[in-house]
């Protein structure tokens, strides 16, 4: 039997940033018809995390519903285009490959093209699985241009994310929830006050003495966790022993004159560094095991493989991957950091973010929530975030690595019995299997398993639906296809200056 109705006239958010106004610039949107009022509470004597500035596609998506547009973002921002990630000596020393935002070749609908792939190149074809994403091809070229609205086939199909200052985003966001009537309080949080009968949150104890009362609260307050774990006490699923990186140092250093379109994310000893260009300045930084790595070997790591001059002291953060048991507790919701955490190996911090804000949504259809909503919010969530993680803890465990201890561990480690389904399915025939709530679709997969190597051992039948000749003849079409698009398109910086005005070294 379903359980009585929690009503909600008044939603209280702790914290800004970037998961805090991205929350309240959505839900003033969505109960813009309801009687509901949104409070947000921040001190601006609290910094902010500030570092997740490479974004998926669907954050363009999560701002059109807003009314902003690409330009808009871009100029606001000071970002710039983000065609997908590139791993440099992950897999091997001396290795590189490039995980687009788009599609590998052109199949049927019978046969996904990684098929015709592989029997083409059991048949003797050399052309790498890589050649035939547009995605990767303008990014290694460093070319930009906006997809096309109405692709003549597959091949032209392609999407792209952007690189932006997360602050400048946050304002943003903040500008848009503001003139949405969403209520601002600057203070800092004394205290938490709960029900003595149910446990819930009643109210906020400010510093000034004031006091901030609501019906449902969404922790948006970062590592703290001031709401879900500090008051509730929520509990909290540990991934250290598949994901080992749990500390991260970072530096801005002056913008590069000729930004790439592509996040690099460059394997280490003990860890990764990246590098994300903005139109202004570049963010590094390297996130490491602190198992195999001091914090002053890490930092001097990354100071050494810097580009251009250091803009600040480096900023060093320590973290634990996983996510919280209750997602949404009580009558507290967890938005962002909060949550939980997984390294931003494949950018998903702010994607996370935006699938939190569209669950809230789709849990209030009027305003009011029950048990059952709790519960399946809370089941979708943990499904998303182990999705997530699997997707990571591939990149490590498929390494080929073995010139340090922490790259033998991976190789060697378990894994989750839902990412090693899928291994098993995808090496034995090419199946690629497909689980709900997955961030990361076929061809994200795709990426990381040809960029690592890893080949069926047999493709589909259903690829030898036509003659050998003519599979390869195709092959080369879509190569020469795929390499014209990416010989009249204009260079990234080109786009940038046209779409943003943008100058190099200003």
């Amino acid at each position: 039997m379903e359980s009585s109705a929690n009503e909600v006239n008044s939603i209280v958010i702790v914290g800004g940033g970037t998961s805090g106004w991205m929350t309240a610039a959505a839900l003033s949107q969505h109960f813009k018809d309801k009687p509901v009022s949104i409070t947000l509470v921040e001190s601006s004597q609290i910094g902010t995390i500030g570092v997740g500035e490479a974004t998926i596609p669907t954050l363009r998506r999560f701002y059109a519903k807003l009314g902003l547009t690409d330009t808009d973002v871009l100029k606001a921002t000071n970002a710039t285009c983000k065609l997908g990630i590139e791993f440099k000596d992950w897999s091997t020393l001396g290795d590189s490959f490039i995980h687009p935002f788009g599609i590998f070749g052109q199949g049927t609908k019978e046969t996904d093209f990684h098929h015709y792939w592989l029997r083409a190149m059991q048949a003797g074809h050399t052309t790498a699985f890589s050649e035939y994403s547009l995605g990767v091809q303008l990014a290694r070229s460093n070319k930009f241009t906006y997809p096309s609205t109405k692709p003549e086939s597959q091949l032209e199909v392609y999407d792209w994310a952007l690189h932006f200052d997360a602050s400048l985003f946050a304002e943003l966001m903040k500008q848009v929830a503001l003139q949405a009537n969403v209520m601002v309080i600057d203070d800092k949080i004394e205290q938490v006050n709960t029900d003595n009968h149910n446990g819930h949150i009643s109210s906020l104890q400010l510093a000034s003495g004031g006091q901030v009362k609501g019906d449902l609260f969404i922790d948006c307050s970062g590592f703290r966790s001031m709401l879900l774990q500090q008051t509730l006490n929520t509990g909290y699923c540990d991934w250290s022993e598949w994901l080992l990186c749990d500390k991260a140092v970072a530096v801005q250093t002056k913008a590069s004159d000729d930004p790439i379109a592509r996040t690099l994310s460059h394997a280490q000893k003990a860890g990764w560094i990246w590098k994300i260009p903005l139109q202004h300045r570049t963010g590094n930084g390297h996130v490491y095991s602190s198992q195999f790595m001091s914090e002053e070997q890490a930092e001097q790591c990354l100071l050494q493989q810097l580009d251009g001059p250091v803009l600040h002291e480096p900023r060093h953060f320590s973290f634990t991957p996983g996510r919280a048991q209750k997602a949404w507790n009580k009558n507290c919701i967890a938005v962002g950091l909060s949550s939980g955490f997984l390294e931003p190996l494949e950018s998903t911090s702010i994607a996370l973010v935006e699938t939190a804000i569209e669950k809230i949504c789709l849990s209030f259809p009027a305003n009011q929530y029950t048990n059952r909503t709790v519960d399946k919010f809370n089941d979708v969530t943990a499904a998303e975030y182990e999705r997530v993680r699997d997707f990571i803890i591939l990149h490590y465990k498929a390494t080929q690595r073995n010139d340090s201890p922490m790259w033998r561990y991976c190789q060697q480690m378990d894994i989750p019995q839902s990412l090693a389904d899928k291994l098993a399915a995808y090496q034995k025939d090419g199946t690629m299997l497909a689980y709900p709530w997955e961030i990361f679709g076929k061809d994200s997969w795709l990426a990381i398993y040809h960029g690592f190597g890893l080949i069926p051992e047999q493709y589909a039948t259903k690829a030898d639906n036509m003659e050998q000749a003519y599979l390869l003849k195709h092959m080369h079409y879509m190569k020469s296809r795929v390499a014209q698009s990416v010989n009249s398109a204009p260079t990234h910086k080109q786009f940038l200056y046209e779409t943003c005005g943008f100058e190099a070294g200003k």
